[in-house]
């Protein structure tokens, strides 16, 4: 454009115009009719090509302004102008031509401009949809990467499962290889004293029976089960026992209530393991007593057997033997449409704990517990919301677990004043009907009869 300017300029052709201008005007009245058409047509010849080129920088300033630049002052100056100096003294064109060309201009401007905001709501939409997509390609990209990180804690988590089970089992294999490593050196004894001489006359076998010289499975493996059986009673109190109050918190808003609720099934349980072993135990030596010959005594042989066969204990008559007593617990307060089923599984691996503690020597047991009992500190520690200076126990939280007389893990209670006075008040509370629903819903198991034990696992 400023080339097609700059010749323009160059070209003086405004000033040739003038100069002819006035030559014709000076001539005007002396040369011909002829002459005076020759030097008009001269002029209008040279005016269209000034024109001519005035409309081709007009259009190259238009390309270089955009396709929406300038229309404002085509509109007010460039069609008014050829609309009134362009018309055509034609029969077919009539005066309306000016106004015509008014009416196409302004509907052009109106489809320019509905073309435009038509364009620039494309582009919002456009620029909408490539923000949404954005997004959502990097909430996809994050649920992968969460996925992949489940998957990975999945993965270590069946890793760990496959770790204690071998851990279990060499547990198990060390305690094998001690208890025939003892039976060898017995034997091995036993077979020296047979082949040395001995001056003195043999005497006869008495005929009432003696504790066995070799100690048998459950005797070599009580110490080890003994740690392993308090390291577990432990994980109940930290894990098993927030889980099973973390989930009683969606349906009980009261905490206390919550923490008895626990502490209640906790004792029932080791109530319910402990008839259950003594019964076992019972049908274990009735059914080993007519065929035992020792060398061990039969009190031994039967627990040996219990240690050996623990997965025939019925844990599940256990537990409804529990969520039973519960149901007519005075102490126990809660909404009717929460069940104790909803603690089946912290039921059942407590009374699990509590049938195998029966079998160590001495048995382990939880500490006779009382509402409004004296605090002691060896026995239990305090609870984080307890009051301090109360001598009393409000409420327990976790019992303690003894050893005939010595405690071996404290308990957890709540002291508070006016213990005493709240104990008496809450064992006077009404008592729960239990629902046909959970009347029903446990219905108790059998017991595993003495046919179960079979003479191969004997």
């Amino acid at each position: 454009m400023a080339d097609s300017l700059r010749r323009l300029v160059n070209t003086s052709s405004f000033s040739v115009l003038q100069d002819k201008l006035e030559s014709w005007y000076k001539d005007y009245h002396v040369i011909s009719c002829d002459q005076n058409l020759n030097r008009c047509c001269e002029l209008v010849e040279l005016t269209s090509k000034i024109q001519g080129q005035l409309f081709t920088i007009l259009n190259l300033t238009a390309r270089e302004g955009g396709h929406y630049a300038g229309v404002d002052v085509l509109k007010s100056r460039l069609l008014p102008w050829l609309g009134t100096c362009f018309s055509m003294a034609t029969s077919s064109v009539t005066n309306d031509t000016s106004l015509n060309l008014i009416q196409e201009s302004v509907e052009k401007e109106r489809k320019i401009r509905e073309l435009s905001a038509s364009h620039e709501n494309d582009m919002q939409k456009m620029e909408t949809q490539l923000f949404c997509t954005k997004h959502t390609d990097e909430i996809l990209q994050l649920k992968a990467e969460l996925r992949a990180a489940r998957d990975q804690v999945e993965s270590y988590k069946r890793k760990l499962d496959v770790l204690d089970d071998y851990e279990r089992q060499v547990r198990l294999l060390r305690d094998e290889v001690s208890f025939l490593t003892a039976e060898k050196s017995m034997l091995q004894e036993r077979l020296v004293r047979s082949c040395s001489p001995s001056p003195l006359p043999r005497q006869s076998r008495p005929s009432s029976p003696l504790k066995s010289e070799s100690p048998t499975r459950a005797q070599l493996t009580n110490s080890s089960r003994h740690a392993r059986l308090v390291s577990r009673f432990s994980d109940l109190y930290a894990v098993e026992r927030l889980e099973a109050q973390s989930l009683l918190r969606r349906y009980i808003d009261d905490l206390e209530m919550v923490q008895r609720i626990i502490f209640i099934a906790t004792v029932e349980a080791f109530q319910a393991a402990k008839l259950a072993y003594r019964q076992f135990k019972l049908r274990v030596k009735k059914t080993l007593s007519p065929s035992h010959l020792g060398p061990e005594t039969l009190e031994d042989s039967v627990v040996d057997y219990v240690v050996r066969n623990l997965d025939l204990y019925d844990v599940q008559a256990s537990v409804n033997d529990v969520i039973n007593t519960m149901n007519v617990n005075p102490r126990i307060s809660f909404p009717p449409e929460v069940d104790f089923v909803l603690i089946n599984s912290f039921i059942r691996e407590t009374c699990r704990v509590a049938f195998a503690m029966q079998t160590l020597d001495p048995p382990l047991d939880l500490a006779f517990t009382s509402g409004g009992e004296l605090y002691s500190d060896n026995k239990y520690r305090r609870s984080y919301d307890s009051e301090f200076t109360a001598p009393l126990v409000a409420y327990h939280v976790w019992p303690a677990l003894v050893e005939g007389d010595g405690v071996i893990v404290k308990g957890e209670a709540v002291t508070r004043r006016g213990a005493l006075w709240r104990s008496r008040s809450r064992s006077c509370s009404p008592v729960r009907s239990g629902s046909p629903t959970r009347t029903l819903g446990f219905s108790r198991s059998r017991s595993p009869s003495p046919g179960r034990l079979s003479a191969s696992r004997l």
